[in-house]
């Protein structure tokens, strides 16, 4: 990314960088554009496997967002790096104004010399979608399993109620529709039922407290709230497959 801006070097006074923050600003945006991809990648990957698609490694959902997610680490360096340098110039005035795109690009690949595999971790969006589909393939793993053993015949209630509780909103004793998980301590509630405890416990100035029995966390905040995809998608099965047998 480095190269992209401008710059002048050799003159002295006023220096206004409204130009290079209204691109800053724009490139900003783009953000946006990456979490949408990466949105779609983990819809696409859970559909493969709901549909016991494979697919080759060239259009792997699991390379698709390593790729995402890089390109995510690129675009907050590049930002970061122009921030940087405007800032550095703005404090140090220097007499002569030091070449802006040299300086962005230092400072892009001193920080760009730090990447390691652990960034991966720190990308909400990347660790949510290793967990969910991990989650699903689980659960479509358990159904081959069961269909190669000859065990079909089985009641399947009897194998899901072991994880038919997770399926139950702890706030209204319901099947969940829209199920979201607790990123802190990972339980689940229906979206509307735990969205609505929480503003009314914050309305009354106290600290909105997990629902479910036995939970040490205290001071839920909508920001621990994050859509459980793999969870929804689980319930959905379930249900289809109880209407099929009932049908038939």
């Amino acid at each position: 990314m480095p190269g992209r801006s401008s710059s002048n070097s050799g003159s002295t006074g006023f220096i206004s960088f409204s130009g290079v923050e209204s691109a800053l600003s724009s490139l900003k945006n783009f953000q946006s554009c990456i979490d949408s991809g990466m949105d779609t990648v983990s819809s696409v990957a859970f559909d493969l496997v709901e549909t016991q698609t494979e697919v080759s490694s060239e259009y792997s959902m699991d390379k698709a967002m390593v790729e995402f997610v890089i390109m995510n680490r690129e675009l907050n360096h590049y930002v970061t790096a122009v921030q940087s340098a405007i800032n550095h110039v703005k404090e140090e005035r220097p007499e002569k104004i030091p070449d802006l795109k040299l300086l962005v690009e230092q400072k892009f690949l001193a920080l760009q010399s730090k990447n390691s595999d652990a960034d991966f971790q720190k990308n909400e969006k990347f660790v949510q979608f290793k967990q969910q589909l991990k989650e699903l393939q689980k659960q479509y793993g358990l159904q081959a399993e069961r269909e190669a053993d000859g065990t079909e015949g089985f009641d399947e209630d009897m194998i899901v109620t072991q994880s038919q509780t997770n399926f139950i909103c702890p706030i209204t004793q319901l099947e969940m529709k829209k199920p979201v998980k607790n990123k802190v301590c990972g339980h689940t509630y229906e979206e509307e039922a735990i969205v609505r405890m929480i503003e009314s416990k914050h309305k009354r100035k106290k600290k909105a407290c997990c629902p479910k029995i036995g939970c040490s966390h205290t001071d839920m905040r909508m920001s621990d709230l994050i859509q459980d995809e793999a969870l929804r998608r689980a319930i959905e099965s379930h249900n289809k497959r109880k209407q099929h047998r009932h049908s038939e």
